[in-house]
């Protein structure tokens, strides 16, 4: 009985950390589910290892350095995740073309609940959700490996230099050295910003009320007039993405066109709103899954539309049914 209670401890310990590993392993790798994979591969670790951990720093401190090795290992192999507009130009409407890439390509949505810590400092949160946008990810995918887990712990989790010194096995003067390489990759490629989403406040809401009311009547007019002059869209795993209302609206009433009469369901991913897309069955009976959309807002209007279209792994993920 001494054991198991010992055993059923340490696991309530590790568990205490497994949201916030996730989110420090998602901005590592850019994909949800290899985050998850990391985090078990920690624990399994973490586990395995207890009766040599000496308690030299703390529980979480050890968890994370095992958990960036595991990262580090996963990215050994050189691939970093991308959105479409870090591959190609965007596409005129007139000429785009579907084109798939493999899965292992695409940065990937999370929902907020696997990757956001409960915090009681409001600008923890803010940072928290400001750093899992897909922007910032995407951006994070510019840095070495290396120096994008320095940047994380540094700027995301505020962990000091000697810190991250000891859980890399380095000098503080290469910390803070690799720190400033990171700042400057990322300076180049700087990440949107967007406005701040939680809560929504009473214009946020008003906004997404009016996206979906125009999104389900299909009505372009109303829908553009919601959309910045640069608003961006994209449909991993197809590669082609379009910016501006006009080839946004020109998609829509084109190719994009079999979206008519659906339906959608509210949701967050990645700090931002987000919507469970539906389309009308073939069968008239309801609606089936399509697309995750992640919606960006900026300055009061709709900036980006992502549309994840792998149904089959983002709705069980999000907990969404497939069929309404």
């Amino acid at each position: 009985m001494t054991d198991l209670a010992t055993q059923e401890d340490l696991d309530s310990r590790l568990e205490r950390y497994r949201t916030e590993l996730t989110g420090y392993c998602y901005r590592m790798l850019g994909s949800a589910f290899e985050a998850e994979d990391a985090v078990q591969d920690t624990m399994v670790r973490a586990w395995r290892a207890h009766e040599k951990f000496e308690g030299r720093s703390s529980l979480r401190s050890w968890l994370y350095r095992i958990a960036t090795n595991v990262c580090l290992d996963m990215l050994s192999a050189g691939n970093r995740r991308a959105r479409p507009m870090d591959l190609s130009a965007a596409t005129p409407v007139a000429e785009a073309r579907l084109t798939t890439r493999p899965e292992l390509t695409w940065l990937e949505p999370v929902p907020d609940g696997r990757v956001l810590a409960s915090v009681a400092d409001p600008a923890e949160t803010a940072v928290e959700r400001e750093t899992i946008r897909l922007a910032f990810v995407a951006a994070l995918q510019h840095l070495p490996p290396k120096q994008r887990a320095v940047l994380i712990l540094r700027e995301v989790l505020a962990w000091k230099a000697a810190e991250v010194a000891e859980l890399l096995g380095t000098t503080v003067a290469s910390v803070n050295s690799a720190l400033q390489r990171a700042r400057a990759t990322l300076a180049e490629s700087a990440p949107a910003t967007t406005d701040a989403t939680d809560p929504l406040d009473a214009e946020q809401q008003a906004l997404l009320e009016r996206y979906v009311a125009a999104f389900e009547s299909y009505d372009m007019e109303a829908l553009t007039a919601l959309l910045h002059d640069d608003a961006k869209f994209s449909m991993p795993p197809y590669d082609l993405w379009l910016q501006g209302h006009d080839d946004i609206v020109g998609w829509m009433l084109g190719v994009g066109a079999v979206c008519r009469g659906s339906k959608l369901v509210r949701t967050t991913a990645n700090g931002q709103p987000a919507f469970a897309h539906y389309h009308p069955s073939d069968d008239g009976t309801g609606y089936t899954a399509w697309s995750l959309q992640v919606i960006e807002v900026r300055d009061g209007r709709i900036a980006g539309i992502d549309n994840f279209l792998d149904t089959e792994r983002w709705f069980p993920l999000f907990d969404l049914p497939r069929r309404l």
